[in-house]
């Protein structure tokens, strides 16, 4: 917090301060547990009418009276990391679109509108990097045109809680009534560590999807749309740890871009959970994706998947920034069959966590 030369308390914030990091403290509210005062930390993303809209890194976003605020500044950006890879939110966000590409895709400006058949969020949703060319208003009024016309709901992929995120863009859906229906957290780390968890030699790699790890794959019934955007990317590894009557015992796979390389669709047989299979399979795909020069990998995570968090964050993986998907308004739930959107989770298969890279 702000403290002056004489010791007291300061609010050294202002509504020119919109869109920046800050951090501030309050009075709590009558009851609170805890003490007095209460502090946030996020991105400013209004003040108006003598409230402030403060959202968290998680995405969250906290209401404050600016007659109960005691202290308040604004925070330099995120310092650099010590241990792992550092990244900008842009180039994660631009590799993660090129692991999971649509069948379409259009730009609207600096946009890029998504579209395949409705086979996961992140395949049918705008990806917003930078200016659209038009306001806002108009902008998404293209936005629903153009999924409207492909017969699916209009969803905008939005971050929070890196520099560079959209914690504005988040705050100005959420005027416009659109709906966050799914939050997770993109981590990243180191790969070499990855790689020397396990032997994995059992483990066998293809370029292609065959019907035995589409057999292990959660989501069933994969149409010909979802094996085109499970085939996209730089270069696609499938791995299979080969199990009984033909089925894997668990599979995974990768995208190496460059310097990076993703993990997903992480799955585990229910009968063989708690014995490490994953690790085994990530630690293959890490190698392979060594050997093309890759450096670093990501992965994405629900945030209520404890499992998964611990197995990750014991390979050396954090979070780097929230994502979410924002659904236009009046569209209601259900539009899109659950089994093709929701996100990808699997139950633990190791004593400290679970697989569960996500497709959302």
């Amino acid at each position: 917090m702000e403290i002056s030369a004489a010791g007291r308390l300061e609010v050294r914030i202002t509504a020119a301060d919109v869109g920046k990091r800050v951090s501030v403290r309050r009075l709590g509210e009558p009851g609170t547990p805890g003490g007095k005062f209460t502090d946030t930390v996020g991105v400013l993303t209004s003040w108006d009418n003598g409230v402030l809209l403060i959202t968290r890194k998680s995405g969250e976003t906290v209401r404050i009276a600016e007659s109960s605020l005691v202290a308040g500044k604004v925070v330099p950006a995120a310092p650099a990391r010590r241990r792992g890879p550092a990244a900008t939110y842009d180039e994660l966000a631009r590799v993660a679109s090129r692991a999971w590409r649509p069948v379409e895709s259009e730009r609207l400006g600096d946009w890029e509108l998504r579209s395949a058949g409705g086979f996961t969020r992140r395949a049918n949703s705008v990806l917003p990097l930078g200016d659209p060319g038009l306001p806002l208003d108009e902008t998404l009024a293209a936005v629903r045109r153009w999924y409207g016309e492909r017969g699916l709901p209009a969803y905008v992929q939005t971050a929070t809680g890196a520099e560079g995120t959209q914690e504005l863009l988040c705050a100005e859906l959420e005027r416009r009534g659109w709906v966050r229906e799914v939050s997770a957290e993109l981590w990243i780390g180191a790969l070499a560590p990855v790689a020397d968890r396990a032997e994995g030699s059992e483990v066998v790699l293809s370029r292609t999807a065959d019907e035995a790890w589409l057999a292990r794959y959660r989501r069933k019934g994969v149409s010909e749309v979802a094996l085109k955007v499970l085939g996209s990317g730089p270069s696609v590894w499938f791995a299979s740890l080969p199990g009984e009557g033909g089925v894997p015992a668990a599979i995974g796979r990768c995208v190496v871009d460059g310097r990076w390389a993703s993990f997903a669709a992480v799955e585990v047989d229910p009968a063989l959970r708690r014995r490490g299979l994953a690790t085994t399979v990530l630690a293959a795909l890490a190698r392979r994706a060594l050997d093309e020069g890759a450096s670093a990998a990501w992965l994405q995570v629900e945030t209520d998947n404890a499992a998964a968090r611990a197995l990750y964050g014991a390979l050396g993986f954090s979070a780097h920034h929230a994502y979410h998907h924002y659904r236009e308004p009046d569209s209601g739930p259900g539009t899109v069959a659950p089994d093709t959107v929701a996100p990808d989770t699997v139950a633990p298969d190791t004593v400290s966590g679970s697989s569960g890279s996500g497709e959302s």
